[in-house]
């Protein structure tokens, strides 16, 4: 009845025919060689978390003993967070003679080469922590000269005053290559016996029987991609203390496991992200303006998607220029994708004239703690604490975080220090709980600094998207 009424010809009616008895006869014995073939393939081991290597025969017979070495201090993340926290209880031991050991472990294989390069710096952190840093050699070469903010059409620039008290000002600031800045650190925090385990990254937290924190272990090496060990594995070397630092930046894998086993978030909002997409490129040196830092919001975004580009002209002996595209991951548009929106800005028409004739030399990015002040969780848990950006210590509105994540790894330190030194002391768990760090950090500039912008980043997701956040900023501040 069906063919009786269908308009193909006849010719088409057999073809038919002729695929349905394929279909019958054929597809189910390749269904099943299919599964037949997929059965013999090895599942792939991704991670021992997932697929336990006790239940793994490959495993069997593997040593799997790792060595201890034993610190006062052992802190993860080579950063300025980091290092800061590193140097300040040094310079502690030193001004009160006492012998601290510090050992610090960076994934990076040498401190520095994971910071993407181009920031703009706020010396204030670094002041208190080497008072004579120009007589150390610091590298910052490039103090902010000229400030320069705009709103951007597809086709023209809307300049906008940068009036003083605005997060924006920059007067006063530098514009560095972080990278370097980082190394620098690397080279104070040697020099006064810290301990730098670059190229070991800390891939798991230890315990205690009492549930404090033990110290971290390092990853194993000698695994083949399937997840099988070589003949060259190696177990990592376990690293115990009586803190842990934790100065992972942004969404650190470990502080993960620490938020969750400690419920650190219990009584903070949740942390939202943006991507940062950073560029180094090489300019013609007639289009070259050291010390000049440009900062845009608008097209190639929408009002209701927060983001913004800067772009920095460092002085570092060649025509370098630092440029970079800032998205906030609450987007609205699922089809939006930041690198591409990124690139149409470089052919903005007040953009592309920079950059014609220069070279990309050097490219990354990085996620960005967005929550501010309302997503910091809980800071201190018995055995180890939270600095930098991993708790999410950025100043959103600045786009700036170093000068915050410096002083609050000093602040760590110097409680980190008391609690050491502090003979009466009587620790109810075997990781001391440092509260007395999330106490000072409340009291500090830090602080008051990060609840002065609390409402600017929420500001963005009015009627009127980041153009309203303009508005509260400008009005407010």
């Amino acid at each position: 009845m069906l063919f009786s009424r269908c308009p193909f010809p006849s010719r088409a009616r057999q073809c038919f025919h002729a695929l349905k008895s394929i279909k019958r006869d054929c597809l189910p014995s390749l269904h099943k060689a299919g599964w037949a073939s997929t059965a013999t393939v090895p599942r792939i081991t991704t991670h021992y978390t997932i697929h336990p290597r006790d239940k793994d025969k490959r495993w069997e017979g593997v040593n799997m003993e790792r060595f201890a070495e034993e610190a006062d201090v052992v802190i993860v993340g080579g950063g300025p967070a980091g290092l800061s926290a590193a140097i300040r209880l040094k310079q502690l031991a030193a001004e009160q003679g006492k012998e601290i050991r510090v050992c610090l472990v960076e994934k990076a294989s040498q401190i520095g080469a994971h910071t993407l390069s181009g920031a703009c710096l706020e010396p204030r952190s670094l002041e208190e922590l080497f008072p004579d840093w120009k007589e150390r050699g610091a590298p910052l070469h490039t103090p902010v000269t000229e400030d320069k903010f705009g709103i951007l059409t597809k086709k023209y620039r809307i300049p906008v005053p940068i009036l003083p008290g605005l997060p924006m000002v920059n007067h006063g600031n530098y514009i560095v290559r972080l990278g370097h800045f980082v190394r620098w650190l690397g080279e104070q925090a040697e020099a006064l016996g810290v301990e730098l385990y670059p190229g070991y990254a800390a891939a798991e937290v230890l315990f205690h029987e009492d549930g404090s924190v033990k110290g971290i272990a390092t990853n194993d090496v000698g695994i083949q991609k399937d997840g099988a060990p070589k003949a060259t594995f190696e177990r990592g070397l376990e690293l115990h203390a009586k803190v842990t630092v934790f100065a992972e930046g942004c969404h650190g894998h470990l502080a993960k496991q620490l938020y969750a086993k400690y419920n650190l978030r219990e009584k903070c909002q949740a942390q939202s992200y943006g991507i940062g997409l950073k560029e180094l490129w090489t300019i013609d040196e007639k289009k070259w303006k050291p010390g000049r830092v440009e900062h845009t919001v608008g097209w190639p975004l929408d009002r209701h998607t927060y983001g913004g580009s800067f772009l920095y002209h460092l002085n570092e002996g060649e025509p370098l220029v630092a440029l970079g595209f800032v998205v906030g991951l609450d987007y609205q548009n699922p089809y939006l994708n930041p690198f591409r929106e990124f690139q149409r800005w470089k052919h903005h028409p007040t953009i592309a004239p920079t950059l014609e004739g220069g070279k990309r030399i050097a490219y990354g990015a990085r996620a960005l703690n967005e929550g501010g002040l309302q997503s910091i969780p809980k800071l201190t848990f018995p055995g180890g604490l939270l600095i930098g950006c991993s708790p999410g210590l950025m100043n959103v509105p600045k786009i700036k975080g170093t000068h915050t994540a410096m002083k609050s790894g000093m602040l760590a330190s110097e409680a980190i220090f008391n609690q050491l030194t502090n003979e009466n002391l009587q620790s109810k768990t075997i990781g001391l709980d440092v509260q007395e760090y999330e106490e000072n950090l409340k009291k500090s500039w830090v602080w008051k600094e990060l609840y002065s912008v609390r409402n600017i980043r929420p500001s963005c997701h009015s009627m009127l998207g980041v153009y309203g956040g303009m508005i509260y900023t400008g009005i407010f501040y």
